[in-house]
């Protein structure tokens, strides 16, 4: 998201859009979609609050991750989603070390509860349930470089879409998460302006919408999308400071995809993606690119 804390946490709710959380596509039952993205992502300059600046202490933050997604279809109208990434960052410039290790596993079910021709086209509903939580014992109370907040999150989410029979289609999105606190290993922290005697930390929660308008034609998918996220609450990082967990962390970011089913191995896909950071608050100004293969596998048709 392009935060700090890594170029994949947050983008496991924005970066796939192959029949995943927050698009208007389903897999039919007995379906399962499943591959892997390799994200690198790269930053210099950042949003110390609403100061945009560099820091030759650190130079530039590279973030690598390889994420695991599947997509299973229970019903034609309720899938079963997960992923989990392996994240790895490093800085170009100074003495602190890099991290790397699993992250976070996010399962979530994707029910499409509502379905109508409307003008010459059709209009679907769907709702999204999702939970995240750390699979490893990593650090986060050292960001940049860290690879995960380390909160569990709950999220609910609405997804709204049109789309016509030519293959074109759009798409706006929207989810609130609810994310607990975290504990810090040290018995106190300074944040907002407060000294807190206590290594529990709240974490505040965070609300994000997309924009999206694509076309699906001949195995082909084409995507032009527009992300933003805020967060309700939560302190600036301090001048000369290293960033916070709980810091606010609000971006908005453009993002191409380009997705292809190869005509000479049926069900297999490859897909392309790059993003850039417009805006933000606390977060770094990044560059993405995003490359992976997706397999279908239709376990019903063997039945």
């Amino acid at each position: 998201m392009k935060s700090f804390y890594t170029a994949a946490c947050m983008l496991l709710f924005f970066y796939t859009h192959a029949q995943t959380i927050q698009d208007g596509l389903m897999m039919p039952k007995g379906d399962l979609c499943t591959g892997f993205l390799f994200t690198h992502d790269r930053w210099t300059n950042y949003w110390e609050g609403t100061l945009k600046r560099e820091n030759g202490n650190i130079g530039t933050i590279t973030t690598n991750s390889l994420t695991w997604l599947g997509n299973y279809g229970i019903t034609d109208k309720i899938n079963f989603v997960a992923m989990l990434p392996y994240v790895s960052t490093r800085a170009s410039q100074g003495v602190l070390s890099g991290m790397q290790g699993l992250q976070d596993l996010t399962l979530a079910v994707k029910f499409n509860a509502l379905e109508k021709s409307l003008g010459r086209g059709t209009f679907r509903g769907f709702v999204v349930g999702s939970y995240a939580t750390p699979v490893s014992d990593y650090s986060f109370d050292f960001l940049p470089l860290s690879i995960g907040l380390g909160t569990q999150r709950v999220s609910g989410r609405v997804t709204l879409n049109y789309s016509w029979p030519n293959g074109w289609y759009v798409n706006g999105t929207t989810a609130y998460t609810w994310r607990s606190n975290v504990t810090l290993d040290r018995p106190s922290y300074y944040s907002d302006g407060q000294n807190f005697l206590t290594n529990e930390v709240w974490m505040p929660n965070v609300m994000d919408f997309s924009f999206m308008a694509g076309r699906i034609k001949n195995g082909l998918e084409l995507i032009l999308a527009y992300h933003q996220q805020n967060t309700l609450g939560g302190g600036d990082i301090r001048r000369q400071d290293m960033p916070f967990v709980s810091n606010r962390m609000n971006f908005s970011r453009v993002e191409a995809t380009a997705m292809y089913y190869l005509p000479m191995i049926k069900n297999l896909a490859v897909r392309a993606q790059t993003g850039y950071t417009l805006a933000g608050r606390n977060v770094g100004q990044s560059f993405y690119v995003t490359a992976g293969v997706l397999y279908t596998f239709h376990f019903s048709k063997k039945l």
